[in-house]
């Protein structure tokens, strides 16, 4: 996918007979679910996207998963064929964080560290939204290990400079 691209969620199951969708969410803003207006869906052969209105969306109560309705797609059928695909918005299209708060896609790809001046032991690869942030790291010896996202494991993060600094309490790593 192109860098101009912002995957936010993905397109999970289908609600219902009249064309909603049911979406996985990988963003923090549940705007993006609910907020009518342009989003676009990945195309399954690597394509360019595919440029779709929402008209609707809502949260499923107690649930982490969004009903949304796009329009033109107005069956089981026709909703059933998107099923698979990323939902996508324009990567320019960033809400404003508060500080501390990061994008997903600002931590991958940071190096772990264990101090600052440090080699690095790791890399990001994805941040696990769900309850609880965590960060998922490729050790450098090819473990992939899950970290929680909170300042008392990780007290620095440095984006610009291209790395986080990891205080992992004993045996974190070791799992």
């Amino acid at each position: 996918m192109s860098e101009s691209w912002l995957a936010v969620g993905q397109v999970v199951g289908v609600q219902g007979l009249r064309g909603d969708l049911r979406i996985n969410p990988r963003s923090d803003f549940p705007e993006r679910f609910t907020s009518p207006g342009p989003r676009w869906l990945s195309h399954p052969r690597g394509e360019d996207p595919m440029a779709v209105e929402l008209l609707r969306g809502r949260q499923l109560p107690g649930k982490s998963i969004f009903v949304v309705h796009f329009d033109g797609v107005d069956d089981r059928s026709s909703a059933e064929a998107l099923v698979g695909r990323e939902l996508l918005v324009q990567a320019d299209d960033r809400p404003q964080l508060n500080e501390g708060e990061f994008h997903r896609m600002d931590l991958v790809g940071l190096e772990v560290r264990l101090e600052s001046d440090a080699t690095a032991i790791g890399t990001v690869t994805d941040l696990i939204s769900g309850g609880n942030d965590l960060l998922e790291i490729e050790l450098t010896d090819g473990r992939t290990v899950l970290v929680p996202f909170v300042d008392a494991i990780v007290p620095d993060v440095e984006p610009e400079a291209g790395w986080l600094r990891l205080t992992p309490p004993p045996g974190l790593l070791d799992l």
